[in-house]
């Protein structure tokens, strides 16, 4: 379920999960029930803040240090998710998107490029799997939602002076899973296909949305 009040986005699983993600915090392999969305703003984040500190005493307040919870710019209205399902294998995932800070694997854009203000944007993906899954399959499947998103930024096509984007540089992907012992979670099994399909939807949507936004710059 999805409750969204600003300054938060909360994508509540139903039931502690697994969780893997590399999420500012509680980042790592973690068991939790919720993923938060912190909207910020570049003037909350002066450039000696701690900002991981900063958040966490934000969750503090809000009584869910428990939680993995991301932080973004993007305004947390233009949030978009898909589902998924394949062979009783559901799949459902939540993101937010912005590429003001968007890169090509592999090269790095000097920080004076980019739109002066709008240096926060950032992929944020959250995705919740029905079947239970071991760890070596968790790590597969935060692979394939990384692919996802990779392969609908390359569709949305936005270029940079070194070739075309394929994410930004500031990227978090959370997935959450029941406990289990399933060792396997590729393109060819209903987990693989159905998260693959899901994440790559809703990052679609997201990106395009955030491109149509950002022709107003």
């Amino acid at each position: 379920m999805l409750t969204l009040s600003p300054p938060w986005l909360t994508f509540d699983l139903g039931q502690p999960m697994q969780i893997l993600s590399f999420a500012p915090h509680n980042g790592g392999l973690v068991e939790a029930r919720r993923i938060l969305w912190r909207e910020v703003r570049n003037a909350d984040l002066s450039e000696d803040l701690d900002a991981i500190a900063w958040l966490e005493a934000q969750l503090e307040d809000r009584e869910a240090t428990d939680a993995v919870c991301f932080l973004t710019s993007r305004r947390l209205d233009a949030h978009r998710s898909a589902t998924a399902t394949e062979d009783g294998v559901t799949a459902t995932a939540v993101v937010t998107a912005g590429l003001s800070n968007a890169e090509r694997i592999g090269t790095r854009l000097p920080q004076t490029w980019m739109q002066p203000a709008k240096d926060w944007g950032t992929i944020n993906i959250a995705l919740r799997l029905s079947c239970p899954l071991g760890q070596t399959a968790l790590i597969e499947a935060l692979s394939l939602v990384a692919e996802a998103r990779t392969a609908a930024v390359l569709e949305a096509r936005t270029d940079l002076p070194t070739g075309r984007a394929t994410g930004t540089g500031t990227d978090c992907i959370a997935v959450a899973v029941p406990k289990g012992c399933a060792a396997f979670a590729g393109k060819h099994t209903a987990a693989g296909h159905a998260l693959g399909r899901a994440a790559y939807e809703a990052t679609l949507a997201a990106v395009k949305d955030w491109q149509r936004d950002a022709e107003g710059w």
